[in-house]
């Protein structure tokens, strides 16, 4: 199995590097490149739904990506303690019927001894807003990575 570094345990470097790593593959909204990081066993918990393996996630995220467009996405890190992270996020995107929402949510990540998430548990919600509301656009400029985003 290829190792995924940064591995654990994480040092406060190492997580946010963990994070900003995940922020920038959900960026992409490919499905299956986003599946690498997590263990071939993975489980997960997002929103109501309970997933297991990279099958299951891959079709969890092309169902997300396919309702959530222009989906763009910030992390940041908020503790950490050996293979464990707390991650808090928001990430904004339309439906179909052009309708933004901006979404915030927290995240529990475990990982295994190759760096690979073997756990994540999300907690998600949305909020309406309009479109001249909007302060996601895109991915994280490199000079901004690290930074944290305000609340609301």
């Amino acid at each position: 199995m290829n190792a995924r570094p940064p591995l654990p345990p994480f040092t406060r470097e190492t997580a946010a590097q963990k994070v900003q790593s995940a922020e920038d593959a959900w960026n992409t909204r490919d499905p299956e490149k986003v599946a690498l990081a997590y263990s071939e066993d993975s489980v997960w918990r997002n929103r109501d739904a309970f997933v297991t393996g990279r099958a299951e996630i891959v079709a969890l995220l092309t169902r997300k990506w396919s309702r959530e467009l222009d989906y763009a996405l910030r992390k940041e890190l908020w503790a950490f303690d050996g293979d464990h992270l707390a991650v808090r996020f928001q990430y904004e995107c339309h439906d179909a019927d052009g309708q933004w929402w901006r979404s915030y949510g927290n995240e529990l990540w475990e990982f295994d001894e190759n760096g690979l998430m073997s756990r994540r548990e999300a907690s998600i919600d949305d909020v309406r807003i309009e479109e001249g509301e909007r302060r996601i656009f895109g991915a994280r400029p490199q000079d901004g990575h690290g930074a944290s985003f305000p609340l609301r």
